[in-house]
C-alpha cells in the first residue's frame, strides 16, 4: 500500500492540523473496546504510517495514555481523536481516517479485534476479519 500525495487533516474545531506524507503501511477497521470507548463509536478506522511521515502543522495535541502499550492524541478543545502511538518504539503512528480532509482518499483493507465487535454493528464488506490484532504491520 503506497501513497505519494500529501494527506492533510485536522480536528472538528480547527485547532489541530496535521499532514500525512509517507507510504501507508496499513488501513484497517479496529473493533477493540479501547477504540470503542475512546471514540464513543462502534469502530474506528486507522491509517498507519512511519512516524517520520506524520506531523502537526498547527496546534499541539493533548495526550492520553489509554493503556500500558499506547497513547492517544486528541484536540483538547473539541475532543477529536487524531492519532495513536504504540510505546514500543517501533516508529509508527496511526491516524484516524475520518479526521482527514478527504476521508474518501483511503479505504480500509481489513478488520481487527473482531472478538470485541458489537453484535448490532456490521459493515457490508467482504474484507478479511481477525479476532485479534491481525497482520503485523509494525515490522
Amino acid at each position: 500500500m503506497t501513497t505519494t500525495r500529501l494527506l492533510p487533516g485536522g480536528c472538528l474545531c480547527g485547532a489541530l492540523r496535521y499532514r500525512v506524507n509517507a507510504p501507508l503501511a496499513d488501513v484497517a477497521y479496529c473493533h477493540c473496546r479501547v477504540c470503542q470507548r475512546s471514540a464513543g463509536a462502534p469502530v474506528l478506522v486507522w491509517g498507519t504510517v512511519p512516524a517520520t511521515g506524520f506531523g502537526y502543522d498547527q496546534g499541539a495535541p493533548a495526550i492520553y495514555r489509554s493503556s500500558e502499550h499506547a497513547e492517544r492524541e486528541f484536540c483538547a478543545r473539541c475532543g477529536t481523536q487524531i492519532a495513536f502511538r504504540r510505546l514500543d518504539g517501533l516508529g509508527y503512528v496511526d491516524f484516524t481516517l475520518a479526521s482527514l480532509d478527504d476521508p474518501e482518499a483511503l479505504a480500509p483493507t481489513y478488520h481487527i479485534w473482531c472478538m470485541s465487535r458489537l453484535a448490532w454493528f456490521e459493515t457490508a464488506d467482504a474484507l478479511p476479519r481477525y479476532d485479534d490484532g491481525g497482520p503485523d504491520v509494525y515490522s
